[in-house]
Protein backbone atom coordinates (compact mmCIF):
# COMPACT_ATOMS: atom_id res chain seq x y z
CA UNK A 1 0.00 0.00 0.00
CA UNK A 2 1.16 3.12 -0.91
CA UNK A 3 1.43 6.15 1.54
CA UNK A 4 -0.97 8.07 -1.09
CA UNK A 5 -3.58 5.48 -0.81
CA UNK A 6 -3.87 5.77 2.96
CA UNK A 7 -6.36 8.40 4.13
CA UNK A 8 -4.84 11.49 6.19
CA UNK A 9 -6.87 10.59 9.84
CA UNK A 10 -5.51 13.53 12.75
CA UNK A 11 -4.37 11.49 15.75
CA UNK A 12 -6.61 13.54 17.57
CA UNK A 13 -10.17 12.72 15.21
CA UNK A 14 -8.71 9.05 15.72
CA UNK A 15 -8.65 9.38 19.24
CA UNK A 16 -11.46 11.44 20.02
CA UNK A 17 -13.74 9.35 17.73
CA UNK A 18 -12.13 6.45 19.65
CA UNK A 19 -13.45 7.65 22.90
CA UNK A 20 -16.93 8.65 21.53
CA UNK A 21 -17.21 5.02 19.68
CA UNK A 22 -16.24 3.34 23.08
CA UNK A 23 -18.16 4.97 25.45
CA UNK A 24 -21.21 4.64 23.34
CA UNK A 25 -20.86 0.67 23.37
CA UNK A 26 -20.74 0.40 27.15
CA UNK A 27 -23.76 3.02 27.94
CA UNK A 28 -21.96 6.02 29.58
CA UNK A 29 -23.87 7.87 27.30
CA UNK A 30 -26.89 6.23 28.76
CA UNK A 31 -26.11 7.18 32.14
CA UNK A 32 -24.92 10.86 31.60
CA UNK A 33 -28.18 11.21 29.67
CA UNK A 34 -30.19 9.68 32.39
CA UNK A 35 -30.17 13.17 34.69
CA UNK A 36 -29.75 15.26 32.09
CA UNK A 37 -33.04 14.42 30.32
CA UNK A 38 -34.64 14.11 34.00
CA UNK A 39 -36.25 17.71 34.17
CA UNK A 40 -38.81 16.64 36.82
CA UNK A 41 -38.12 18.09 39.73
CA UNK A 42 -38.80 16.98 43.39
CA UNK A 43 -41.42 17.85 44.94
CA UNK A 44 -41.79 20.17 48.04
CA UNK A 45 -45.53 19.38 48.33
CA UNK A 46 -47.68 16.07 47.41
CA UNK A 47 -51.13 16.23 45.25
CA UNK A 48 -54.08 15.19 47.08
CA UNK A 49 -53.84 12.15 44.76
CA UNK A 50 -50.02 11.11 45.89
CA UNK A 51 -51.25 12.01 49.74
CA UNK A 52 -54.11 9.27 49.74
CA UNK A 53 -51.31 6.88 47.69
CA UNK A 54 -48.95 7.35 50.71
CA UNK A 55 -51.47 7.02 53.53
CA UNK A 56 -52.99 4.03 51.95
CA UNK A 57 -49.59 2.21 51.85
CA UNK A 58 -47.63 0.10 54.51
CA UNK A 59 -44.18 1.17 53.71
CA UNK A 60 -44.96 4.55 53.45
CA UNK A 61 -46.40 4.51 57.09
CA UNK A 62 -43.59 2.75 58.55
CA UNK A 63 -41.32 4.78 56.75
CA UNK A 64 -42.36 7.81 58.09
CA UNK A 65 -41.75 6.53 61.32
CA UNK A 66 -37.81 5.11 60.79
CA UNK A 67 -36.42 7.83 58.31
CA UNK A 68 -34.60 10.56 60.42
CA UNK A 69 -34.63 8.35 63.63
CA UNK A 70 -30.77 7.27 62.96
CA UNK A 71 -31.81 5.49 59.60
CA UNK A 72 -30.38 7.78 56.37
CA UNK A 73 -32.71 7.03 53.19
CA UNK A 74 -31.31 3.82 51.82
CA UNK A 75 -31.22 2.04 55.02
CA UNK A 76 -35.15 3.25 55.88
CA UNK A 77 -36.26 2.07 52.65
CA UNK A 78 -34.71 -1.69 53.05
CA UNK A 79 -35.76 -1.54 56.78
CA UNK A 80 -39.52 -1.10 55.79
CA UNK A 81 -39.16 -3.64 52.95
CA UNK A 82 -37.05 -6.06 54.87
CA UNK A 83 -40.37 -5.94 57.78
CA UNK A 84 -42.96 -6.11 54.87
CA UNK A 85 -41.21 -8.95 53.77
CA UNK A 86 -40.77 -11.09 56.85
CA UNK A 87 -36.47 -10.91 56.63
CA UNK A 88 -34.47 -10.16 59.12
CA UNK A 89 -34.17 -6.41 60.19
CA UNK A 90 -30.38 -6.52 60.51
CA UNK A 91 -29.81 -7.25 56.88
CA UNK A 92 -30.69 -3.44 56.68
CA UNK A 93 -26.69 -3.17 56.91
CA UNK A 94 -26.69 -3.69 53.40
CA UNK A 95 -27.74 -0.35 53.12
CA UNK A 96 -25.63 1.36 55.19
CA UNK A 97 -23.09 2.81 52.68
CA UNK A 98 -26.02 4.07 50.36
CA UNK A 99 -27.59 7.13 52.01
CA UNK A 100 -26.86 9.98 51.39
CA UNK A 101 -26.25 9.08 47.55
CA UNK A 102 -23.66 6.70 48.54
CA UNK A 103 -21.67 9.65 50.23
CA UNK A 104 -21.12 11.46 47.66
CA UNK A 105 -25.25 13.03 46.91
CA UNK A 106 -25.06 10.53 43.94
CA UNK A 107 -27.87 7.94 43.26
CA UNK A 108 -30.77 8.58 45.79
CA UNK A 109 -30.75 6.24 48.83
CA UNK A 110 -34.35 5.59 48.50
CA UNK A 111 -33.58 4.47 44.68
CA UNK A 112 -30.53 1.79 45.95
CA UNK A 113 -32.56 1.04 48.64
CA UNK A 114 -35.68 0.03 46.52
CA UNK A 115 -33.61 -1.96 44.24
CA UNK A 116 -32.08 -4.09 47.11
CA UNK A 117 -35.24 -4.87 48.73
CA UNK A 118 -35.92 -6.10 45.05
CA UNK A 119 -33.06 -8.20 44.85
CA UNK A 120 -34.19 -9.80 48.81
CA UNK A 121 -37.72 -10.48 47.93
CA UNK A 122 -36.90 -11.83 44.44
CA UNK A 123 -34.72 -14.34 45.87
CA UNK A 124 -37.64 -15.61 47.54
CA UNK A 125 -39.27 -16.60 44.26
CA UNK A 126 -39.65 -19.99 44.01
CA UNK A 127 -38.51 -20.62 39.99
CA UNK A 128 -35.26 -20.96 38.26
CA UNK A 129 -31.97 -18.37 39.47
CA UNK A 130 -32.04 -17.10 35.86
CA UNK A 131 -35.76 -16.15 36.00
CA UNK A 132 -35.53 -14.81 38.87
CA UNK A 133 -32.88 -12.76 38.14
CA UNK A 134 -34.69 -11.57 34.58
CA UNK A 135 -37.70 -10.88 37.04
CA UNK A 136 -36.17 -8.98 39.32
CA UNK A 137 -34.70 -6.84 36.44
CA UNK A 138 -38.17 -6.15 35.08
CA UNK A 139 -39.07 -4.75 38.04
CA UNK A 140 -36.15 -2.35 38.81
CA UNK A 141 -36.23 -1.42 35.25
CA UNK A 142 -39.82 -0.09 35.86
CA UNK A 143 -39.22 1.26 39.18
CA UNK A 144 -36.23 3.38 37.69
CA UNK A 145 -38.85 4.56 34.80
CA UNK A 146 -40.99 5.53 37.25
CA UNK A 147 -38.41 7.47 39.43
CA UNK A 148 -37.56 9.37 36.44
CA UNK A 149 -40.85 11.22 36.30
CA UNK A 150 -40.84 11.40 39.67
CA UNK A 151 -37.23 13.48 40.55
CA UNK A 152 -33.88 13.53 39.38
CA UNK A 153 -31.82 10.16 40.13
CA UNK A 154 -28.96 12.26 42.23
CA UNK A 155 -29.36 13.93 45.28
CA UNK A 156 -27.18 16.34 44.71
CA UNK A 157 -30.38 17.59 42.12
CA UNK A 158 -32.46 16.41 44.68
CA UNK A 159 -32.13 18.34 47.60
CA UNK A 160 -30.52 21.49 46.14
CA UNK A 161 -29.88 24.95 47.75
CA UNK A 162 -32.95 26.18 49.26
CA UNK A 163 -35.29 23.16 49.81
CA UNK A 164 -36.37 21.88 52.98
CA UNK A 165 -36.32 18.24 54.02
CA UNK A 166 -39.82 17.62 53.06
CA UNK A 167 -38.42 16.99 49.10
CA UNK A 168 -36.54 13.53 50.59
CA UNK A 169 -39.21 13.14 53.21
CA UNK A 170 -42.03 13.50 49.66
CA UNK A 171 -39.96 11.35 47.28
CA UNK A 172 -39.45 8.78 49.98
CA UNK A 173 -43.43 8.05 50.75
CA UNK A 174 -44.08 7.94 47.12
CA UNK A 175 -40.96 5.70 46.61
CA UNK A 176 -41.99 3.44 49.29
CA UNK A 177 -45.32 3.19 47.99
CA UNK A 178 -44.36 2.14 44.46
CA UNK A 179 -41.64 -0.35 45.87
CA UNK A 180 -45.12 -1.78 48.04
CA UNK A 181 -46.83 -2.09 44.63
CA UNK A 182 -43.62 -3.75 43.20
CA UNK A 183 -43.30 -6.33 46.14
CA UNK A 184 -47.11 -7.53 46.30
CA UNK A 185 -45.98 -8.66 42.79
CA UNK A 186 -43.57 -10.51 44.12
CA UNK A 187 -45.52 -11.69 46.43
CA UNK A 188 -48.15 -13.29 44.46
CA UNK A 189 -45.24 -15.32 42.74
CA UNK A 190 -44.17 -16.87 46.25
Amino acid sequence: MKKSDLSVFPRRTFIASGVLWGSALIGIPRVLRSDTLTRQKAKEELSTEEKKRADESVLAGDLKKCFGQGYSCAESMLLVSLRFLGKPEDLVWAAAGFGGGMRKRDLCGFLTGGYMALGFASGMLKMPRKEAREYCGDLVTDYWSWWGNQAPYRCAKIRTQGTTSSVCMNLGLLSAAKIEELLETIKAKI
